[in-house]
């Protein structure tokens, strides 16, 4: 469809005459579908020295939905070196390949009629609108974007209503050219391991779930150039062609797996020799140049990507307290890197018309103020080397803030200097250990390994199989509810953890000494029941437990554990 509209004369203050029009746009690719997909490209005769900055021009989708939502989409403008004139001015003018020019990506939440038209904006006024355009979107049975369930921060739930919890592991990046690990350099530098393979293999292992940066080195939309990276192509453009097209990849890839990431967006090339207005960290969170910058690079993604339901999170900061302290002799300010997020975090949803989720991450250390920001969705923090700490953490945080609580990042070691080989078993121990830990505990997202590619390699990963099945008894058995169960143990050094899902209890317990002990386990719940399976961990039973009922207590005894051996038990209320 075509749509045509008169050319539009704007009188500026200096008496220049400035010619823009909206010649036409055209829907792209089959009819909508809710819940897919749909792009337009937008033909466009106006001139801009950089298309990419809102400071200077905008263009933006506005939509009503079948029950008389407003919507405002974000459009962006998309570059082709080879018929993209190099010029002080670009002039934008209709092309015919679809592939330069403006574009809008746009997923339907709802189906029915859509009504809309197109808006053209120069330095923030409104220029010239075009004719109105319609379009019915058809239902489908896709569950949609994934967002907080009101008062359960144990779960995410999709448009349809339906619970998910997040299982996988950190894919933080695709391989690099020239690795700095001193053991497994070669393994870092497996072409291998790019988003064809990772995201397949986290997929089989019923993961779906992901973590990943943008960095100088992967999907480095914002640099010009130094890679480390053969996928890349030096260019000038203000983003990255080559970085852009493999970031597009990555959502379709993403989108066809049904896996969901949380796309960790880091500072972006924002130093001077990038482009950048701030020589220093510091500098950069309180420089309004380079706050205004970081916008358009916000409003860029949520324009071009925003429309994938595979984004569950745009998390703005990797470890922001790591930045903080990065100079030790010049520490940032907490209340800048607080206002900085309030700021950005604020603008997200402003522009956001799916209102995906928002995340920044610390290593360790609190910023006063970051875990109360209204507009920062879930709280998050990395541990390493203390995986027994998750369970204690979650809770303490998500009681204390009142929101979902993830740790985004732990392992048995952090320090890639060292040789994972010398503790492997230790090293795979940790990595199941953080996602039973993770699964018992009021968090929507489990923990997330690091080291995917050691873990690959040892075919470690493959246990995320063993937690989904667990994960979606939960799930089915109470739709969504989990309720912690107070549970205790008469033998020392066992870790134990029970949830209540509707009317089946979840008991986990893991023996980490190297001995094998005969325990019981005493519960307070209400539940009665006679029933007990076996249904994860690496423990097989000799004897049957005796269950005992007792009033509002459940007792399991005789249960044998060997040493280094988890085992997990499903319990269901016994029927009248």
């Amino acid at each position: 469809m075509k749509k045509f509209v008169i050319a539009f004369f704007l009188i500026l203050g200096t008496g220049n005459f400035i010619f823009a029009q909206i010649s036409g746009f055209k829907l792209l690719g089959p009819a909508p579908v809710r819940y897919f997909k749909s792009e337009w490209v937008i033909l466009i005769s106006d001139e801009a020295k950089n298309p990419f900055l809102q400071e200077e021009i905008t263009l933006n989708m506005l939509l009503t939905s079948p029950t008389g939502k407003k919507i405002y989409l974000p459009c962006y403008w998309q570059s082709d070196e080879s018929i993209t004139p190099k010029s002080e001015s670009v002039r934008i003018l209709a092309v015919s390949n679809d592939r330069s020019g403006w574009h809008a990506r746009f997923t339907p939440q709802e189906a029915g009629r859509y009504r809309y038209q197109f808006q053209l904006n120069r330095k923030g006024k409104a220029l010239v609108n075009s004719v109105r355009g319609q379009f019915f979107a058809a239902q489908s049975k896709c569950k949609g974007f994934l967002h907080l369930r009101e008062k359960n921060d144990w779960i995410l739930a999709f448009d349809n209503g339906q619970a998910f919890r997040g299982i996988g592991e950190n894919l933080a990046w695709e391989s690099r050219q020239n690795d700095d690990s001193k053991f497994f350099k070669a393994l870092h530098e497996n072409p291998k391991y790019n988003y064809e393979f990772m995201l397949p293999s986290l997929s089989a292992h019923s993961g779906n779930f992901f973590r990943t940066w943008i960095c100088s080195w992967n999907l480095p939309i914002d640099w010009n150039k130094g890679f480390n990276s053969t996928r890349y192509t030096a260019s000038d453009e203000y983003f990255n062609p080559s970085a852009c097209k493999q970031m597009d990849r990555l959502v379709n890839l993403s989108d066809s797996l049904g896996v969901y990431m949380m796309l960790t967006l880091g500072m972006g090339a924002y130093e001077l020799r990038d482009g950048g207005f701030s020589l220093t960290d510091a500098d950069f969170f309180v420089n309004p140049e380079s706050r205004k910058r970081y916008k358009n690079r916000l409003r860029y993604f949520i324009a071009r990507w925003g429309f994938s339901p595979s984004i569950a999170a745009w998390e703005l900061f990797n470890e922001v307290d790591n930045v903080q302290f990065g100079d030790k002799n010049k520490v940032i300010s907490a209340e800048s890197i607080v206002a900085w997020h309030d700021e950005m975090s604020t603008y997200i949803k402003a522009i956001d018309p799916y209102k995906h989720l928002v995340t920044t991450s610390i290593s360790h250390r609190d910023l006063a103020g970051l875990n109360s920001l209204k507009n920062i969705d879930i709280n998050q923090k990395h541990i390493y080397k203390n995986t027994t700490n998750i369970a204690p953490t979650i809770n303490q945080y998500e009681t204390k803030f009142q929101k979902p609580y993830v740790i985004g990042e732990y392992g048995y070691e952090w320090d890639w200097l060292k040789n994972f080989d010398d503790f492997p078993t230790e090293m795979d121990s940790d990595f199941k250990r953080g996602l039973w830990y993770g699964l018992f505990s009021p968090t929507p997202i489990l923990p997330m390994s690091w080291w995917w590619e050691f873990f690959d390699s040892r075919g470690t990963d493959k246990y995320i199989r063993q937690v989904r099945a667990v994960s979606d008894e939960m799930l089915a058995a109470g739709n969504g509810s989990f309720e912690q169960v107070v549970i205790k143990s008469q033998a020392l050094g066992i870790n134990t953890f029970a949830i209540k899902c509707g009317s089946t209890i979840f008991v986990y317990a893991y023996n980490p000494d190297s001995l094998a002990k005969n325990i019981s386990l005493k519960l307070s719940t209400e539940i009665k029941t006679d029933q007990l399976k076996i249904i994860g961990g690496n423990t097989e039973l000799k004897n049957q437990p005796q269950i005992i009922n007792k009033g509002k207590q459940l007792e399991i005894s005789g249960l044998g554990l060997p040493g280094n051996s988890d085992i997990v038990l499903r319990m269901s209320a016994q029927k009248n």
